[in-house]
């Protein structure tokens, strides 16, 4: 990364300003410490822009305001891109787009105000889906007056039955269904002359009747019935009338508002670009980062631009920038797509390192070594393929898949050395025999093998967190990542010595060894480095758990194939040994991955990673959208 200085006259500065927003390689820097000496502040200050720029700016904000309005009426539909200049029809635009926005906005509030209507008439819906069957049980007379109801339950219906039969002397008729809800529609047909008197009962029993809109008042109940159908047909008929000019204004008009609306974002963004820019009687001056690798073609750009009239200067880069250096994840191709996993995280501080690589390298190994099938692999390397296939415009689908493509490679290459294909099946059939270990049987030696792995991660985790702090220039704590490293390796072949694997003559040395570090430990990294040093230490414990799931799965794909051959049928043993080997292939897929990453973030990361990092910004144009992915 590169900290810059660009100096001009300050009529160029707008200028400058768009060949650096074409450009979009250049942070720009909104404060000058760091950047100006103390002595020369004085001379420069921030750029205050004109009263006609300070207008411009007000009238393309208030125009931003009514497109986003006016887009905010219009449906989800894909639309085409616009290559209109709405710098020379501003003005056409403007009036346009005030005629525009008062008809979608006339429009929209009317279609709120129907769908508010739909809402009411739904709220009957419910019940008169379950009453009008009743309805045909009963011949409507002007003498009868029908009550509506909703009940929660049939004791409900008991009891309102026990009451009207007391106080309404069994004048009335009562008829249930029940509703699409689980509720019980109620309806009860009664003598004209009757109906205040069961009105009144039923108010007094806390029953509230099923009340109708004013305007239905003087309708009979059936009558009511027909107007809400027939109002609700309407209304939702006049919706989709809305919907339709809307969607029709939106496939006329869109695109050019689309880029109406993307030309005013790029110009405003100028104008908060030049409110980072300093200035003095003569010059402007623009302080910012970029990658070091485009600050010569940034030039040239400048210099073929501008004759030379305008000249960028790299500037020293101090101890006091390197918290605030922005921050760039850039790897080679193998290990772009694992940049997925490292977002996950708050961006690594400019002092730390990438852990990308790092990931892109033992993710892979540790997945291989958790699911180790290779009939599991060659499934998963197929999915992967499809998926990158299908998904080409899905950015995060694609790198998904291409580290699933990796992974489940490592997955048939340990498939092969633990001479696993589905399980044992390909000792079965093809005579595969392990080339390394068969770790369903051989549980010791493959915990042995999964912590002598972790033991690795976590030395090299230190050996990152000493050459951290020694770019840092942190003496105590480079020392104390040394003097852990140390101690780690000394346990490491003190224990390997007591299983064994060393002479025993040399575990007095390793222990004098230990004891003569661990004071280090403490004057370096006080009284705290024992306990991270112990936690260290149940880190590289955890790494057992490579050894624990991956038992857990061949043992599952064993179990898949002796209860296929129990069966005692072929069709019915493939189904069921078909079944069991999709779902442990299912678990194998997550259940890897997480503990894969659990590794990295928890046990690893934390022995060198500085979390923090600024993330890099630069001025830039809104990205090209294509047709089939915009929608408004």
């Amino acid at each position: 990364m590169s900290k810059l200085e660009i100096v001009g006259p300050r009529k160029l500065l707008a200028d400058v300003l768009s060949l650096l927003q074409e450009a979009g390689v250049l942070q720009i820097e909104p404060d000058s410490v760091g950047f100006v000496e103390k002595k020369d502040e004085i001379l420069v200050e921030s750029f205050l822009p004109d009263t006609t720029t300070l207008s411009e700016q007000f009238f393309l904000e208030s125009l931003k305001a009514k497109c986003d309005e006016l887009f905010s009426y219009l449906l989800s539909i894909p639309l085409k891109e616009s290559y209109i200049d709405p710098r020379s029809i501003i003005d056409t635009i403007e009036d346009t787009l005030q005629r525009h926005l008062n008809r979608c906005r006339e429009l929209s509030h009317k279609k709120d105000e129907l769908q508010k209507e739909v809402e009411e008439l739904n709220r009957y819906s419910v019940f008169l889906e379950a009453i009008e069957p009743l309805l045909e049980k009963i011949t409507e007379t002007p003498a009868l007056e029908f009550i509506g109801l909703t009940l929660h339950d049939q004791e409900s219906k008991s009891l309102l039955r026990e009451a009207l039969m007391l106080d309404a002397e069994g004048k009335f008729e009562i008829l249930t269904s029940t509703s699409s809800d689980g509720s019980i529609a109620c309806l009860i047909a009664v003598q004209r002359s009757m109906s205040e008197r069961i009105k009144k009962i039923l108010s007094e029993k806390e029953i509230p009747e099923l009340m109708f809109p004013p305007v239905l008042h003087d309708l009979s109940f059936v009558q009511k019935i027909d107007y809400l159908r027939r109002r609700l047909s309407e209304v939702s008929s006049e919706i989709e009338f809305i919907e339709m000019q809307l969607e029709n204004f939106a496939l006329k008009w869109g695109p050019i508002y689309k880029r109406v609306k993307k030309w005013l974002e790029e110009r405003l963004s100028l104008f908060k670009a030049s409110a980072s820019a300093f200035e003095t009687k003569m010059c402007f001056f623009i302080y910012g980062w970029m990658a070091s690798d485009s600050v010569d073609a940034l030039r040239r750009s400048l210099n073929r631009k501008f004759s030379g009239k305008v000249i960028i200067e790299e500037l020293e880069i101090r101890e006091e920038d390197l918290q605030r250096i922005p921050v760039i994840l850039k790897n080679p191709r193998y290990f772009e797509p694992f940049e997925l996993f490292t977002r996950i995280l708050p961006l690594p501080r400019y002092t730390s390192y990438d852990p990308t690589p790092f990931i892109g390298i033992f993710f892979p190994i540790f997945f291989g070594m958790i699911l180790g099938d290779a009939g599991y692999g060659v499934i998963l390397t197929g999915i992967s393929l499809v998926t990158c296939n299908y998904f080409k415009k899905n950015t995060y689908v694609q790198n998904a898949s291409k580290i699933l493509f990796v992974a489940s490679l490592y997955s048939i290459l340990f498939g092969i050395l633990y001479g696993e294909f589905f399980g044992g099946l390909g000792h079965n059939l093809l005579g595969l025999q392990p080339l390394l270990i068969e770790r369903r049987t051989a549980v010791i030696p493959m915990l042995y093998f999964a912590v002598s792995v972790g033991v690795v991660h976590i030395l090299i985790g230190y050996i990152l967190g000493f050459s951290i702090a020694c770019k840092k220039k942190s003496k105590k704590e480079a020392l104390c990542k040394l003097v852990s490293f140390g101690i780690i390796l000394f346990i490491i072949l003190l224990v390997a010595s007591l299983f064994g694997l060393f002479p025993k003559l040399l575990t007095r040395p390793f222990i004098l060894a230990i004891l003569f570090l661990s004071p280090f430990l403490l004057f370096t990294g006080g009284l705290l480095a024992p306990l991270e040093l112990m936690k260290s230490i149940g880190h590289i414990i955890s790494y057992a758990r490579i050894m624990a799931i991956g038992l857990t799965s061949v043992m599952l794909a064993f179990v898949a194939n002796n209860l296929a051959g129990m069966t005692g049928d072929i069709v019915l043993g493939i189904v069921v040994a078909g079944l069991l080997h999709l779902l442990n292939i299912i678990i194998g897929v997550f259940s890897p991955t997480i503990h894969s990453l659990r590794l990295h973030y928890v046990e690893f990361f934390s022995k060198f990673l500085e979390s923090g990092g600024r993330k890099f910004e630069p001025l830039k144009k809104e990205e090209h959208i294509s047709e089939e992915n915009t929608t408004w």
